[in-house]
């Protein structure tokens, strides 16, 4: 008798996004280690967070039970700062903002970090890489602004707008950016998620097409729209930021190819939809769009999160066919689903 493939299977590697996947700060995500460490791909480690240099990143994930390398670590900085590379010559002094991650990145690159200080003390930059840093000030913005507005190029390693913190979303790299945007008027390169670039990255680092790659996150904005954006499949986790709901109402450039519970579903096959238009069928789980009657879906059968993914089907169809707007998705979808 035959296994059926999991989802995994389909695919000969995997980027994996970590805040909201892997862990939510110090802790590791409930079931998350575990499943990640009986995928028998290799996996890519890609966060948006330029702060923490890779060898520090990879030391976290090893404290939680992980086993990887060093250098199976991408950060914006590290793609940030390979961006730079493809600028200038080796030596180039680049104006390095935000955290050790990103003065880091550029050591590993062969470009020399100037730090604000130095900058302001005199010392002259080509390009401007930035990057988030918890203790940068408004004096570094203030170097960055200068730099640029004396004729070096500008890289920003991302442009999330927020932070997810233990405490609560905290202003991101993309707030950073924007208040030197407001000071310079003009715009920097972007290499972080949802830009192609990390996703490149990570398929030459695992050694296939990106066609090949899945991509796993918890945010429709950047992990779900880089992919798309990259070529590679994607899966939404619903552990970190974005839920159903949230998917239901997202544009087609942010809708992912799956909807996972956690990580473990990774090893489990992947529901093929049957049906088409306003009918799905995933698993036993079925969804029909019904306007007329019910307002909303009529869902029968099946588990939890294959009446989810029915439901996406058929109200991203109703979206597309302009039957319903994407705030009336998000709402049918928490009426009718509920919590997956």
């Amino acid at each position: 008798m035959s296994v059926e493939p999991s989802l995994a299977d389909h695919y000969r590697g995997v980027v994996c996004d970590l805040d909201g996947v892997v862990y939510r700060g110090a802790q590791a995500v409930p079931g998350a280690v575990e499943a990640l460490s009986a995928l028998t791909i290799p996996i890519v480690w890609a966060t948006n967070n330029a702060s923490r240099p890779p060898e520090e990143v990879a030391a976290h994930l090893r404290s939680l039970g992980l086993t990887l390398l060093d250098a199976s670590v991408l950060t914006s900085s590290l793609a940030g700062a390979a961006q730079v590379a493809t600028m200038v010559p080796p030596g180039t002094a680049v104006l390095a903002v935000g955290g050790e991650g990103v003065a880091r990145a550029l050591e590993i690159h062969d470009l020399r970090p100037i730090r604000p200080k130095d900058h302001a003390a005199g010392v002259t930059v080509e390009v401007v890489l930035q990057g988030y840093g918890a203790e940068v000030t408004a004096g570094d913005l203030g170097e960055a602004a200068y730099a640029i507005e004396g004729g070096a190029r500008w890289v920003a390693t991302n442009d999330d707008a927020t932070l997810p913190t233990e405490r609560g979303e905290a202003p991101g790299n993309g707030a950073l950016v924007g208040a030197v945007r407001v000071a310079v008027g003009v715009e920097p390169i972007v290499v972080g998620k949802p830009h192609p670039p990390m996703y490149q990255m990570a398929a030459r680092a695992l050694g296939v097409e990106t066609a090949e790659v899945l991509a796993i996150g918890d945010r429709l904005q950047t992990d779900i729209a880089g992919a798309h954006s990259a070529g590679t499949a994607s899966a939404l986790v619903l552990t970190g930021v974005h839920n159903a709901n949230d998917a239901a109402a997202a544009p087609p450039e942010q809708r992912p190819d799956y909807l996972l519970r956690d990580c473990a579903d990774l090893h489990r096959p992947y529901p093929v939809r049957r049906g088409e238009g306003g009918t799905s069928r995933r698993g036993d789980a079925l969804a029909v769009l019904d306007l007329q009657d019910t307002g909303g879906l009529v869902l029968e059968g099946g588990t939890p999160i294959d009446r989810a993914r029915s439901a996406l089907d058929v109200l991203w169809w109703g979206v597309d066919e302009a039957q319903i707007t994407p705030e009336q998705a998000a709402a049918i979808m928490r009426r009718s689903v509920g919590t997956v």
